[in-house]
């Protein structure tokens, strides 16, 4: 029983994951407006990178960097898997039946899937900050 729930909950979390892995992975024709290739790292840059990988949008002709759009997708899963668990910890804690050990059980998870909530704020802030602090305004 408990096998057959986690495959399915695995195999559940595999369809965002997998979803946004194959949009990610399409650059945008616009990007090869934006090649510089002169010399050193640029150099190596192929035809269908894009060179906007850190800044803002308005430095990057309305194109949302790259560094920012991963990061962006990774906090969503994290901040997503974090509230199914709450959601798992609460079922869990309703059919505990006052068992304790799973009603200690459904708490923990209760409480790591806020902790979890809180680390994903906590990282799109810090993450945020950091990209506006180190990338010049243009």
């Amino acid at each position: 029983m408990k096998l057959a729930l986690k495959h399915k909950l695995l195999t559940l979390l595999a369809v965002p994951v997998f979803a946004f892995a194959f949009a990610s992975a399409a650059v945008p024709a616009s990007a090869a407006t934006n090649l510089s290739l002169s010399s050193g790292a640029n150099s190596a840059q192929g035809s269908d990178q894009t060179a906007c990988l850190f800044g803002t949008e308005s430095s990057c002709n309305g194109q949302t960097p790259l560094f920012k759009t991963i990061t962006n997708v990774l906090l969503f899963i994290i901040g997503a898997v974090s509230v199914i668990m709450l959601v798992i910890g609460g079922i869990r804690y309703t059919t505990s039946a006052g068992d304790s050990s799973a009603v200690t059980a459904a708490k923990n998870t209760i409480m790591y899937a806020i902790i979890g909530i809180v680390v994903a704020l906590l990282a799109y802030a810090i993450v945020n900050f950091v990209i506006g602090a180190f990338v010049p305004q243009a």
